[in-house]
């Protein structure tokens, strides 16, 4: 059935004229009795009785009208619904987060401030080493994924440079460069590292033993941990220490210290925003405008930088 007839009885039934309803709908008044016919005729029952000064309900039209009502409010919601789910207002954003990138103030509040600004978007969160993250998103199960470290373009992902993060020193607590302010790198040439586990976290892993190497020396690792926040309960337990974000900072754990590294070190944890490439999703293309948008200055830290490859 066409729902132009129902929008012409309704208007009829209650304006309980012909000629004002067909004011009301734009129409001259014979059009639209002949397609209350038409509609009578389709439905093989009579809804209106004609008076000499308008028309009134029938039975049948009185509990036809009501179920009208209903059936244009039902498609009224779902021309809404269609319309903000294409404005990317309604949906599902899967989002993978790796172990340390959840710790930068950024992450957290770009995630709380895309919520406040599309509460009816479902938000999926999964933390996860950055190899299966990357797997993931390529596959199509994660729409955004923030990783520390890209170092080779992935085949239909695309990736932003968020910011540059400084590192720091986690010592125990009764080393003996705990007294110091900050830290040079190469002071650390004689120290034992607990360092991440490759699957888990090769992009940190990779950063700082290149970065002691630039530095004169070789890492001597001792015991691995399964991801960066794992090795500071090793350090505080005297196993060696670690270097890590400077936003770990905020585990305080006891038996652990914090250090800067000494300025003109380079070490930098890097931070990336990784998306499906020509993805057609409102909601993700919503989220990754808002990023883009962000001003440089009000990134959480570090130096922020914008690429795409």
């Amino acid at each position: 059935m066409d729902l132009r007839l129902l929008r012409y009885f309704i208007a009829v039934a209650e304006e309980g004229h012909i000629t004002r309803a067909a004011e009301r709908l734009g129409m001259q008044q014979p059009p639209l009795s002949q397609q209350i016919k038409i509609l009578e005729r389709e439905l093989g029952v009579q809804l209106f009785r004609r008076k000499p000064r308008g028309v009134e309900l029938t039975d049948a039209g009185r509990a036809f009208l009501g179920e009208a009502r209903e059936i244009f409010t039902k498609f009224d919601h779902a021309v809404d619904t269609a319309r903000r789910a294409s404005r990317g207002e309604l949906g599902k954003l899967s989002i993978g987060i790796s172990s340390t990138a959840h710790f930068i103030p950024l992450v957290p509040r770009l995630i709380r401030e895309f919520r406040e600004s599309y509460p009816q978007v479902s938000i999926d969160l999964q933390e996860a080493g950055s190899s299966e993250l990357i797997e993931l998103a390529r596959l199509g199960q994660l729409d955004i994924v923030f990783i520390r470290k890209l170092f080779a373009p992935v085949p239909g992902l695309a990736a932003m440079h968020l910011l540059d993060e400084s590192m720091v020193v986690a010592l125990p607590s009764t080393h003996a460069l705990a007294p110091r302010k900050t830290i040079p790198l190469k002071a650390l040439s004689e120290e034992i590292f607990i360092t991440y586990r490759r699957p888990e976290g090769p992009g940190l892993s990779d950063v700082i033993e290149a970065a002691c190497h630039a530095a004169g020396f070789s890492l001597r690792s001792g015991q691995e941990a399964p991801r960066p926040a794992s090795a500071l309960n090793l350090v505080a337990a005297g196993n060696g220490i670690c270097i890590v974000p400077a936003s770990l900072q905020r585990m305080q754990l006891d038996g652990v210290l914090y250090r800067p590294l000494a300025s003109g070190s380079q070490l930098k944890a890097p931070l990336h925003l990784i998306s499906r490439r020509n993805d057609g999703s409102p909601v993700l293309r919503n989220f990754l405008k808002m990023v883009a948008r962000m001003p440089k200055s009000s990134m959480a830290s570090g130096h922020p930088l914008y690429s795409t490859i």
